[in-house]
C-alpha cells in the first residue's frame, strides 16, 4: 500500500479546507495518523512520532511535522509508505532518496543520491544563495501520472525518472535522471531570494505558470550538465527544448506563452497549462534571453528579481522591470528598446518569426512561420517580434544585430560576388525562430558543407537541415533547395544531426511505403554512400568495444535510427550484424543485445531468418519474466517477417494476445478511425481508396461512416501530395545520385 499526494494545480482543496491560490501563501503545521508500520512524510521533518489507539483498540501513529515555512498551497505534500532510503548530508542539507526497498537494495537510486547534493550545491553557486530547509526528500513512486512535482521539501518522482538500473548502461537513462531531478531541485528556491522556479517566488496567477515552469526547464540543463560534463549542453538544449517546440508552435491557434488573467477558465483549463508550451517554449525564450543579455546580466538581474520578491508573488513585468535595472546600470549590452517591449513581443504572441535574408541587398523581413500549403493561413497574422540576430560571417562571429521592425537593411550583410563569402544567422540556435536564406546564400552554404562542415557549428547544422525541410514542408521554399544541403553528409559526423536529416527524408510513417515508389533504390544508392563513414564507426563499436559508447548520450539515444535506416536501406553489413547478434541471442539466451539498437536487431534478425527465428522471438515473448519493454521489441519484430504465412502468424499471435479474435470488430469508430489512420499511410493509388472504403461500409454502422468517408478523402489527398513530392525527389536524386 502506498499514498502520495499530487496537489497542483488545484487538488489541495480536495485535501483540506484553504484558499487554493498561488497567491495565497500560509504556514502549515501537518499531523498525520498512520499505520505504524509504515513512514509519513511531508515537506518539513517530523518532530515527533508517538501513538494512539482507536476504538478498536487498534494502534496508529501519529507523526508531527515543523511548521513549514510560508508557501503556496500547491506544493504541500505528504506520502505514506513502507519504503527505505538512502542519505548524505550536502551543506546541511539531509538529502533522502526513498524508493522500493529492493530497489534501494540493489543501489538503483544510488545515482540519483549522487548527483541531487552537487545539483544543490552548483545551483546555490550560481545565484550566491542557500538551501532554507534543513532536509530534502526525494521519493521514486511505481506509478505517478505527472511523472515529477517539485513539493518544497518532498520531491516525488516516476520510478523510471529516479532510478538507474545496471541494464540501463547503454539508454541514457542517467541524462534522463540529472534533467528531471535537476528540474526540480531548480524549483525548490535555493535560499530566501531564489524561487521564481517558483516555491519561493510565485507567479501571481496560472496564467504566468511558464516563470516557473520555464526557467525551471532552462536551469535543469544547466544542472545536468554540470554533474554530467559529457553532456553538451548546447546540443541537447537544442535537441531536446528548441528544436522539439519550433515543430508545434507553428500552428494557428497555438496559444501565447503568457495570457491575461481572464482566459484562465476553471481548473480542466488549468491542466491544460501544463504543456510543451510552458515548458520548451518558456525555456527557449529564457535561453535567448540569457544569451543576448549575456548569462552574468541575466544571473545579477535574478538575484535582484528573487531579493525582492522572496516568500511572496511576482508577475512576468515584475522580472523584466530588475533586468531593465541592470541593463540601465551597465554600458556593455545596449538594447533596442525596453526589455519589457521586447520580451512581450514573444510572451503575449502566440507563435515565432522566420526570418528572410536577401544577401544582395542586405535586407532581413520578418513574417510568423506558419504553413502557406493551409488555406487557413492567411496574411491577416501581422506579429511582429523583436528579433536578436546572432550572425557570422565566413566562418567569424559578428557584432550581435536586431530587428524591430517588419523588414529592415543591414548593409554589413551585403556579399561580395566570392561564392567563398556567407552569412549565417541565428549562430548556435540562440534565437527563437528560423532562417529562410536566399538562393545564393544556401549555394555558398552547401559549398561551405561540402568543403569544411566543421566551419559550421555543429548545432548551427542541425538548425540549418532542419530549417530547410521545415520551410519545405510549409511552403515557404522547393524540396532540391533542401536536398542540396544534404549532399555533405558523408563528412558528417554528429550522430545528432544525422538524426534530424532521416526524420526528414525517412520518416517512420513512411518507412513501410516508400519502398513502393520509384524514389527507394535512388534514395537507398544517395543516402548510404553518405551514411557509410558514420554507420561503419558505429558497427565498429559495437562489435569490439561498445563500452566506448556509455558516455555517448546522442549515440545510445539515436543510433537505433541509424542502424534501422542502414537496414531498411538494405546495408549488407547491417543485415549480417543483425543476424550475427540475433544468432547469438538464440545460442545463448542470456547474451543481452545491446539495447541501444535492440529494436532493430531483433527485427531483421526475424526478417532475415526463417520460422526457427520467429518461433524464438515468439518464445521469448512468452517467457514470464520479460519486462513490458521487451514485449513491445519483440511483437515488433514478430511483425518483420518476410514469410507471408509468419506474417498471419504474427497478427494471430496479436489476437490471441489481446485475449479475444473478434477484437478488432469490437472496438467501435474510435479505434477503426485509428486503424483507418494507419492503414491510409499504404494508401497509393485510388482503387486501394475503394477497397478501404468499402471495407468500412460494411463494417461501420451508418451513422460512422461519414466521418470515415471524410478521412478517406483527406488520405487521398495527402497520398496525392506525397506523390507529387517523391516524384520531385526521385528527379533531384536521379541528376545527383553520383555527385
Amino acid at each position: 500500500m502506498l499514498i502520495a499526494s499530487q496537489m497542483e494545480p488545484t487538488y489541495a482543496r480536495t485535501v483540506y479546507p484553504c484558499f487554493d491560490e498561488p497567491a495565497m501563501k500560509a504556514t502549515f503545521n501537518i499531523r498525520i495518523i498512520h499505520d505504524p508500520s509504515y513512514v509519513a512524510l511531508s515537506n518539513m521533518p517530523a518532530i515527533d512520532v508517538s501513538e494512539m489507539k482507536d476504538e478498536n483498540g487498534s494502534i496508529w501513529a501519529i507523526t508531527t511535522f515543523n511548521t513549514s515555512l510560508k508557501m503556496s498551497t500547491y506544493i504541500t505534500a505528504f506520502v505514506i509508505c513502507d519504503f527505505d532510503y538512502v542519505t548524505r548530508t550536502e551543506r546541511g542539507n539531509e538529502i533522502r532518496i526513498w524508493a522500493r526497498k529492493e530497489a534501494v537494495e540493489n543501489g538503483y537510486v544510488d545515482y540519483a543520491l549522487n548527483i541531487t547534493g552537487p545539483i544543490f550545491s552548483f545551483l546555490e553557486d550560481l545565484l550566491n544563495i542557500s538551501y532554507p530547509l534543513p532536509k530534502t526528500d526525494l521519493v521514486a513512486l511505481p506509478d505517478f501520472e505527472a511523472g515529477a512535482m517539485e513539493n518544497w521539501g518532498l520531491m516525488t518522482f516516476q520510478e523510471s525518472s529516479l532510478m538507474y538500473l545496471p541494464s540501463d548502461k547503454f539508454t541514457g537513462r542517467k541524462a534522463v535522471i540529472a534533467i528531471t531531478t535537476s528540474h526540480e531541485i531548480g524549483h525548490q528556491a535555493c535560499g530566501k531570494q531564489f524561487g521564481w522556479f517558483g516555491n519561493l517566488v510565485t507567479m501571481n496567477w496560472w496564467n504566468d505558470l511558464w516563470l516557473k515552469e520555464g526557467l525551471a526547464s532552462y536551469f535543469e540543463y544547466l544542472g545536468a550538465t554540470f554533474v554530467e560534463p559529457k553532456l553538451s549542453l548546447d546540443k541537447v538544449f537544442h535537441d531536446h527544448v528548441i528544436q522539439a517546440i519550433l515543430r508545434e508552435d507553428n500552428e494557428i491557434g497555438v496559444r501565447s506563452l503568457s495570457a491575461s488573467e481572464d482566459k484562465i477558465k476553471g481548473s480542466s483549463f488549468l491542466i491544460s497549462l501544463f504543456d510543451n508550451i510552458t515548458y520548451n517554449k518558456g525555456a527557449s525564450i529564457t535561453w535567448m534571453l540569457s544569451n543576448f543579455l549575456t548569462e552574468k546580466l541575466f544571473i545579477r538581474a535574478l538575484n535582484s528579481y528573487l531579493r525582492t520578491f522572496s516568500f511572496s508573488n511576482a508577475n512576468q513585468d515584475d522580472l523584466w522591470t530588475h533586468i531593465q535595472v541592470v541593463v540601465d546600470a551597465q554600458d556593455e549590452v545596449q538594447l533596442p528598446a525596453s526589455v519589457k517591449k521586447i520580451m512581450d513581443s514573444w510572451t503575449c504572441q502566440n507563435g515565432f518569426p522566420v526570418l528572410t535574408l536577401n544577401l544582395s541587398t542586405g535586407t532581413i523581413s520578418q513574417e510568423q512561420f506558419l504553413n502557406k500549403k493551409n488555406e487557413n493561413s492567411t496574411d491577416t497574422y501581422n506579429n511582429t517580434w523583436i528579433v536578436p540576430i546572432s550572425w557570422m560571417r565566413n566562418g567569424s562571429s559578428q557584432p550581435l544585430l536586431w530587428l524591430d521592425k517588419s523588414s529592415k537593411m543591414f548593409p554589413e550583410m551585403q556579399v561580395s560576388e566570392s561564392e567563398y563569402d556567407w552569412i549565417l544567422l541565428n549562430v548556435n540556435l540562440s534565437g527563437y525562430y528560423r532562417v529562410n536564406y536566399d538562393q545564393l546564400n544556401l549555394k555558398r552554404l552547401a559549398r561551405v558543407l561540402e568543403n569544411d562542415p566543421k566551419a559550421v557549428p555543429a548545432v548551427s547544422r542541425l538548425q540549418l537541415i532542419d530549417d530547410v525541410f521545415a520551410l519545405t514542408q510549409f511552403g515557404y521554399i522547393q524540396i532540391e533547395s533542401a536536398l542540396e544541403l544534404t549532399k555533405y553528409l558523408a563528412r558528417e559526423d554528429e550522430i545528432f544531426v544525422w538524426n534530424i536529416v532521416l526524420l526528414n527524408l525517412v520518416p517512420e510513417i513512411l518507412e513501410s511505403t516508400l519502398k513502393n515508389y520509384e524514389v527507394y533504390p535512388l534514395l537507398k544508392k544517395y543516402l548510404l554512400k553518405r551514411m557509410l563513414p558514420i554507420y561503419h564507426y558505429y558497427a565498429g563499436l559495437i562489435r569490439q568495444n561498445i563500452d566506448a559508447l556509455e558516455n555517448d548520450y546522442f549515440a545510445q539515444v539515436y543510433l537505433e535510427k541509424l542502424f534501422a535506416t542502414a537496414c531498411w536501406l538494405g546495408l549488407q553489413d547491417c543485415l549480417d550484424l543483425s543476424s550475427e547478434l540475433y544468432a547469438k541471442w538464440m545460442n545463448s539466451p542470456e547474451y543481452n543485445i545491446p539495447s541501444l539498437i535492440r529494436r532493430t536487431i531483433c527485427c531483421y534478425g526475424v526478417a532475415m531468418g526463417s520460422d526457427k527465428e520467429w518461433n524464438f522471438a515468439w518464445d521469448m515473448y512468452n517467457q514470464t519474466n520479460s519486462t513490458k519493454e521487451d514485449k513491445d521489441i519483440l511483437l515488433f519484430a514478430l511483425s518483420c517477417a518476410r514469410e507471408s504465412w509468419l506474417l498471419y502468424s504474427s497478427l494471430f499471435a496479436n489476437l490471441v494476445m489481446e485475449g479475444s479474435l473478434p477484437h478488432f470488430y469490437r472496438c467501435g469508430e474510435e479505434f477503426l478511425h485509428d486503424v483507418l489512420k494507419v492503414m491510409a499511410k499504404f494508401v497509393i493509388i485510388d482503387v486501394q481508396i475503394q477497397e478501404l472504403q468499402v471495407f468500412y461500409n460494411m463494417t461501420l454502422e451508418e451513422n460512422e461512416r461519414e466521418a470515415t468517408t471524410a478521412l478517406l478523402e483527406s488520405a487521398k489527398f495527402e497520398n496525392t501530395e506525397r506523390r507529387e513530392l517523391l516524384m520531385k525527389v526521385a528527379d533531384w536524386l536521379q541528376k545527383n545520385i553520383n555527385d
